[in-house]
């Protein structure tokens, strides 16, 4: 019996100990806000990077867009550059068919310098699609306080 006691109690030592290794809030949902996304202009392969200034910020999100064909740009409101978090931009890479760009970020966090991006899940069509080859990407902000190397989406309901 005691050592059934002490091997429940180093269990839950364990569990607290694993969480306590990852930066995660009560307020996911305010952490994370999606700035920019678009079903084109992003890159082949999966990936990210961090925006570091507004300029390159622009260019990002103009970038992505589709524009008038005698060069006009249409009138856009591009989202503002925000100086206290972190921006990223995630390259979904390529896909041949169906919607793949994301609507909202459900919530967010850290662990073992891997950002977790948790968004819906697409929903099947079921039928015959068009085969469209697409390369969506999107832009969301970050607390500033947030350390990764890299960035991997969860797809939930």
């Amino acid at each position: 019996m005691k050592s059934l006691l002490i091997a429940v109690t180093a269990l839950l030592m364990s569990c607290t100990t694993a969480t306590s290794s990852q930066q995660k809030s009560p307020d996911m949902q305010k952490n994370a806000e999606l700035l920019a996304s678009e079903s084109q202009g992003g890159a082949k392969e999966p990936g990210f990077r961090v925006i570091k200034d507004e300029k390159e910020f622009l260019t990002a999100v103009k970038g992505g867009l589709n524009f008038i064909a005698d060069g006009a740009e249409p009138a856009i409101n591009y989202p503002k550059f925000p100086k206290d978090k972190k921006v990223v931009l995630y390259n979904l890479g390529s896909f041949r068919s169906g919607s793949h760009t994301i609507s909202e970020i459900k919530g967010v966090s850290v662990k073992d310098h891997v950002l977790y991006v948790e968004v819906p899940a697409g929903e099947p069509s079921g039928g015959m699609e068009i085969q469209v080859l697409s390369n969506p990407w999107f832009i969301f902000t970050v607390p500033a306080d947030y350390q990764f190397t890299s960035v991997e989406l969860k797809y939930s309901k």
